[in-house]
């Protein structure tokens, strides 16, 4: 059930649950609230002149992984890269338990949300829960993406972050738990056009601050992108070859151990040549190539692409990095960081 400004949303239409969402006054004016935040951008390192992360205890997420955060244990939460994704924020009002993923795609919501609250609702169906949706854009025309009739060959125009972010509210609008939308910066309210027309995102991600349940736009540089980096980059990847990850958000962060555990995930020998063949392209045929949404993507998309299929080339056996399918166990550090044990 759907919430805003504390009573039960209601549509007469499921099918625009979305589009009635996107136009109701209070979240139309969360969102230019939200557009006015400056984006936080973090670091951990000194030269940065950016947010510094040390002696603050935080945990990143990539795409398709989620986690769930005790604020006794975590000072900040957040992901970003996101373009056509959605990053959603599920957080229980009485306890700060505070769970974070980034969903790319509609397959994995409901098993997701699922995986979300199992540590945020904690057996109380009536807990009050605030939601955060962030991200996505208008990567097709609004007109043809909010219509209500189209043949099986227009869904194909949709785009990605349409689909993404309807599923998303119809899977919370039809699900039992107390949703109180409070921020919904994603589709329109997240799109910014150049002077040609050409539509990019606002914001690609997010940050939490657990102690409040503050949501800011974030970005976050390659040193506080961890732990793990390239090994969980794979991971999204390589899940779509991985049927145990059919249907589900990647599992990251122990909410328990304040750990990261980085479960294993297998990949085949084809990876090895598909990287090979990916490497000898240009720039913009890699995006092209690779991305849902090439003229959108931040400046380090390709080389962050580049530096992962060197791994897969260097490991074509997955068994190196995760042998006999253990989970790669990351501890925290003295410095708020991670050590691998």
């Amino acid at each position: 059930m759907i919430f805003v400004g504390g009573v039960p949303f209601s549509s007469s239409s499921q099918g625009n649950t979305l589009v009635a969402l996107m136009e109701d006054p209070i979240l139309v004016s969360a969102s230019n609230s939200f557009k006015a935040i400056p984006e936080r951008k973090f670091s951990v390192s000194e030269e940065s002149g950016m947010d510094r992360l040390t002696k603050n205890k935080w945990v990143y997420l990539f795409q398709r992984e989620y986690g769930t955060v005790d604020p006794a244990f975590v000072d900040f939460v957040g992901t970003d890269e996101a373009t056509t994704c959605v990053g959603i924020v599920i957080r229980n009002k009485k306890n700060g338990m505070t769970s974070v993923s980034h969903m790319d795609s509609p397959n994995i919501v409901d098993m997701g949300l699922s995986q979300m609250l199992l540590h945020v609702v904690d057996h109380n169906m009536d807990a009050e829960l605030d939601v955060h949706l962030v991200g996505g854009f208008e990567d097709v025309s609004p007109n043809h993406a909010y219509s209500s009739t189209r043949s099986e060959s227009q869904e194909q125009l949709d785009g990605h972050s349409f689909p993404l972010c309807a599923k998303i509210v119809e899977a919370l609008f039809t699900r039992p738990e107390n949703f109180h939308v409070q921020t919904l910066f994603v589709l329109g309210h997240n799109t910014r056009k150049d002077s040609e027309g050409n539509a990019y995102p606002i914001f690609h991600g997010l940050v939490v601050e657990t102690s409040t349940g503050l949501v800011t736009p974030a970005c976050f540089d390659r040193t506080s992108r961890c732990p793990d980096e390239i090994v969980r980059r794979i991971r999204v990847t390589s899940a779509y070859e991985d049927r145990s990850w059919s249907g589900k958000l990647l599992e990251t962060y122990d909410t328990q151990t304040d750990q990261f555990r980085i479960a294993s995930c297998c990949w085949s020998f084809r990876q090895k040549y598909i990287s090979l063949t990916l490497q000898s392209l240009s720039d913009s045929e890699i995006l092209l190539s690779c991305s849902t949404s090439p003229s959108a993507e931040a400046p380090d998309f390709v080389d962050n692409l580049k530096r992962k299929w060197e791994y897969l080339i260097e490991h074509p056996d997955w068994r190196e990095t995760f042998p006999r399918k253990q989970p790669r166990v990351f501890e925290r550090a003295g410095d708020g960081g991670w050590k691998r044990l």
